[in-house]
């Protein structure tokens, strides 16, 4: 049974007026000595993909699907032949999934395992006859009302014990279909009110669990990146991985830096206040970017809107960075983006991962040329040159002290008098603008 109705996705340039047609995403176009699908890596996101309705914090969903089944499980089951059509069709190479997404809990911890391995049965089948791979796959630890006050940061400890069985499920499903990535989002893994929380104790049980999480995996044989994926408040007041650099001081402490990486989200950059290159480039930083999850935000609606990227210039800058990280295998470009609650036809699944896809693209040429050009490491070179002689020669090579230092600007106050500030100014006004 076909779910959708189109055939395979093509490139066929920017001079194609066919909807369902790639104008910038030539999987072997080769940049900058890759080709493009080995760059991008791109995967489709089970839960926005296939178990989306089309609601919102407003309304009910409205989306019109052709996969329903009688009972939950044989929807299920509809849902990764349609998925697998899907990717197929679209040329992509990868998916992401929550354990939730793909199977249906049941009526107790085991009835949802058992489901778990059925699908995931069908799946390793799809897999095994496409060459589609697991990019990551992931817990549901923030849904179900047991998660209320958290997961493994929850003040009942039945529900650290919950959890930890929903972390082990998800490694050996990992192992299972050979998944590249495991992904830990804490949903609920902060607090709404300081007065009533231990906090050292709920950071101290999260890392505990990362902890049982890197020695399972061991234990199993299944070599795995953990990824840390950063989001702020919603749901939570306070959430403990607030952004890129917060997610880093907690593994820090922890000592889990040899383990884990983060898996950013474009989206969850601009809650935090932050733009995505800002975030790319802590992580970078800190030799920490593993993965991303591609979407953007309606700057004017304040919620977590996962909207399909579609803005070439974000995506260059985010391009731009991962090229400048060497890459981002075994990570990859997960497109956690749902098609608007207007947009509930079928097709409108297609469309807007091929406008995501196309996006993207552009974004890696562009990048590319940027760094041919040496654009931006032109422009960061001679913004700091004064640090590659002299005085700020030494200081890089740590060969001064306070005292030194203090000798030194007492010699050269000329950047200090209030006399020669202006034309001061004006010659750095005149470095720029050479």
């Amino acid at each position: 049974m076909s779910y959708f109705n189109i055939d395979k996705i093509n490139y066929e340039g920017t001079t194609s007026s066919n909807p369902f047609a790639f104008r910038h995403y030539n999987a072997e176009e080769v940049v900058l000595g890759k080709t493009m699908k080995e760059h991008l890596r791109f995967a489709l996101a089970y839960w926005h993909t296939m178990t989306q309705e089309g609601d919102d914090p407003f309304g009910s969903g409205t989306n019109l699907r052709t996969w329903e089944g009688k009972t939950p499980l044989e929807t299920a089951k509809n849902r990764v032949d349609a998925f697998f059509e899907l990717l197929t069709k679209l040329g992509v190479e990868y998916f992401c999934f929550h354990d939730v997404d793909i199977a249906p809990q049941g009526e107790s911890l085991e009835e949802f395992f058992e489901n778990l391995d059925i699908i995931t049965d069908m799946m390793k089948e799809k897999m095994d006859e496409t060459g589609i791979k697991l990019l990551w796959n992931t817990q549901n630890a923030f849904s179900h009302p047991r998660y209320l006050n958290g997961a493994a940061t929850s003040n009942n400890a039945d529900v650290f014990a919950y959890t930890a069985a929903q972390v082990k499920k998800t490694l050996d499903l990992s192992k299972k279909l050979g998944g590249e990535n495991v992904v830990f989002w804490g949903g609920r893994e902060g607090y709404e009110s300081i007065l009533n929380t231990n906090m050292e104790l709920e950071l101290d049980n999260l890392a505990r669990l990362y902890k049982m999480a890197i020695a399972y995996s061991e234990k199993i044989g299944h070599k795995v990146q953990f990824l840390i994926e950063p989001k702020p408040k919603e749901p939570m007041t306070h959430q403990y991985d607030y952004d890129a650099a917060t997610a880093m001081a907690f593994l820090q402490k922890y000592g889990l830096t040899d383990h884990f990486k983060l898996n950013l989200e474009g989206n969850h950059a601009t809650l935090a206040g932050h733009t995505f290159e800002h975030e790319l480039r802590v992580a970078r930083s800190y030799n920490a970017l593993g993965s991303i999850d591609a979407n953007h935000a309606e700057t004017m609606v304040g919620w977590d809107t996962d909207e399909f990227p579609t803005n070439v210039l974000d995506t260059t800058l985010t391009m731009y960075e991962i090229l400048e990280n060497g890459g981002i295998a075994p990570g990859g470009i997960n497109f956690d983006a749902k098609v608007r609650r207007t947009s509930f036809e079928m097709d409108d699944l297609v469309l807007a991962h091929i406008a995501g896809m196309d996006t993207y693209a552009r974004g890696l040429k562009g990048a590319a040329k940027l760094k041919e050009d040496k654009y931006f490491e032109n422009l960061i070179a001679d913004r700091y040159a004064s640090y590659t002689e002299g005085i700020g020669a030494k200081i890089v090579a740590e060969e001064v002290t306070l005292e030194s230092l203090t000798e030194y600007a007492l010699e050269n106050q000329n950047i200090q008098n209030k006399s020669n500030r202006l034309e001061y100014v004006k010659s750095l006004l005149n470095d720029y603008l050479v």
